[in-house]
């Protein structure tokens, strides 16, 4: 199932601060749309951390709860990797490919514990305002957004190259949506959307919701002003 040289390629999308694009069959944007969206979230809970006062209990209770969604979103994606994706790719690769592999589960552990510790500063900050508190979280959010972001680029350089390399388009597309799109309420489609296409440059949009009508009309009439003015609150200290 090794891509042959003469492989038809389709253009990738480039966004800020992906690290590559590898060229192949299939087209990755849902991959890098997704690492855009965790990307564009930390750089937002670093700077609210920093700047948002201690005493502003409302607002570090918004954080709290918008953390959830993040740390939600990024545990599906995570999931559907090490279920679906990474096996998939280990029945394909060569030696040099399953250590990429290993490399990716491993570094999903080890993202985990720094999410639960942001979590828990978040609450703490939410119920008691504590200047010492606020510092170890700035520290915890900064490691994770240092710790997720390498975790993303040597995903982008090597795992996604192995999805070039390795899978014909329908074994991508059967992935996709078996461990990536299915088992969602509509209710959870909704907040994905929402979360997804927030500030997203509009290239990226266009691409993304090209030949989906109804999630189109659905982000633009019901979804983006509430969870701007949502994002609004959260981050009103974030710059």
């Amino acid at each position: 199932m090794t891509r042959r040289a003469n492989s038809p390629t389709t253009g990738q999308i480039n966004l800020p601060g992906q690290a590559a694009a590898p060229d192949g069959p299939n087209d990755l944007t849902g991959m890098f749309v997704m690492h855009w969206a965790f990307r564009r979230d930390l750089d937002q809970f670093a700077a609210a951390a920093i700047h948002t006062p201690v005493e502003d209990r409302a607002v570090w209770r918004a954080l709290a709860r918008r953390w959830s969604l993040f740390r939600h979103v990024l545990h599906d994606h995570h999931t559907g990797e090490d279920e679906g994706l990474w096996p998939a790719l280990r029945s394909l690769a060569d030696a040099a490919g399953a250590a990429v592999l290993d490399a990716m589960a491993a570094e999903h552990h080890d993202i985990d514990p720094l999410l639960a510790s942001v979590a828990e500063g978040l609450d703490r900050m939410a119920a008691t305002p504590d200047p010492d508190a606020r510092a170890a979280l700035e520290v915890r959010v900064v490691a994770a957004r240092e710790r997720l972001g390498r975790h993303l680029a040597h995903e982008e350089r090597d795992a996604l190259a192995l999805i070039q390399r390795h899978l014909p388009p329908a074994e991508w597309e059967r992935i996709s949506k078996v461990y990536f799109e299915q088992a969602k309420t509509p209710r959870e489609i909704a907040a994905l959307v929402a979360w997804l296409l927030h500030d997203m440059p509009e290239p990226a949009t266009a691409r993304l919701l090209s030949g989906a009508a109804p999630v189109r009309v659905l982000w633009r009439l019901a979804l983006r002003r509430p969870f701007a003015r949502r994002e609004r609150r959260a981050f009103r200290y974030a710059g």
